[in-house]
């Protein structure tokens, strides 16, 4: 399993994308400006693509990427995420207004995307990978994603603060090689933190004591300009832990 990150930035500017995975070739995980990174020809291989949640910085490049392989795929590209979070995508982005709605387009019967609602506890099975959903806790409803195939597994936060719904779920696992996970802010910020519900390095300390598994873990959604701080605070408070930064174009083979 090839897991290539497109984006993991809190932001944009120059060399950042926001949240976007790709795994293999076919599986996306959430649709940040991230994908910008891929080609035409990577895009239109792509039939899979797990949203994490509605915020913009996650689905930023789905309808752009709708509009950019109509016609280049064979069959519909299946979205999954949680009710919420598709009736969003449908209310307020495919809605004819701010763009096409492409789960109709070209037609109801053969359209770009088809919607697939996802519940926490739930797992996709493709070939020998399997995508869990995991509920997590943010501002709107989120979901994190544990991938795993026969030699080894990652997971991803989405965006979150303090929970134990994702920590139970990976605890209920043998193993895990790789955590990705969000920490947005600096301590300094801490209150913002609370109220935007999003890690700090303080508050990330206190869950991680949760975790049974010593995965390697990669801080992402930093807010641009407070990286090295985050990351500096997330090294002093995880002693015990192997942490590292992480930007677009890492690749990781599982």
């Amino acid at each position: 399993m090839d897991v290539k990150v497109l984006g993991s930035s809190g932001g944009v500017g120059s060399g950042k994308g926001t949240t976007s995975l790709l795994v293999d070739d076919d599986i996306l995980i959430d649709a940040g400006t991230g994908v910008a990174q891929l080609s035409i020809d990577e895009l239109s291989h792509l039939r899979h693509i797990f949203i994490t949640h509605s915020h913009l910085d996650h689905i930023a490049y789905l309808p752009l990427l709708g509009d950019t392989i109509f016609g280049l795929i064979p069959d519909p590209v299946r979205v999954y995420a949680l009710p919420e979070t598709l009736h969003a995508l449908r209310k307020h982005i495919f809605n004819g207004i701010i763009w096409p709605d492409f789960t109709r387009i070209p037609n109801r019967d053969e359209p770009v995307f088809q919607f697939e609602p996802l519940l926490p506890g739930e797992t996709i099975q493709l070939g020998e990978r399997s995508i869990e959903a995991m509920s997590v806790k943010h501002t709107v409803p989120c979901l994190g994603y544990r991938v795993a195939n026969g030699s080894g597994a990652f997971a991803i936060s989405g965006d979150t603060t303090c929970n134990d719904s994702f920590w139970d779920a990976l605890n209920a696992h043998a193993g895990l090689d790789m955590l990705l996970i969000e920490t947005a802010f600096s301590n300094k910020d801490e209150q913002l933190a609370h109220i935007a519900q999003h890690y700090c390095p303080r508050l990330l300390a206190a869950d991680l004591d949760k975790l049974r598994h010593r995965p390697h873990i990669y801080i992402i959604h930093a807010k641009p300009g407070e990286e090295s701080a985050i990351l500096r605070e997330c090294r002093e408070l995880l002693a015990g832990h192997h942490v590292h930064g992480l930007a677009g174009g890492a690749r990781f083979t599982l």
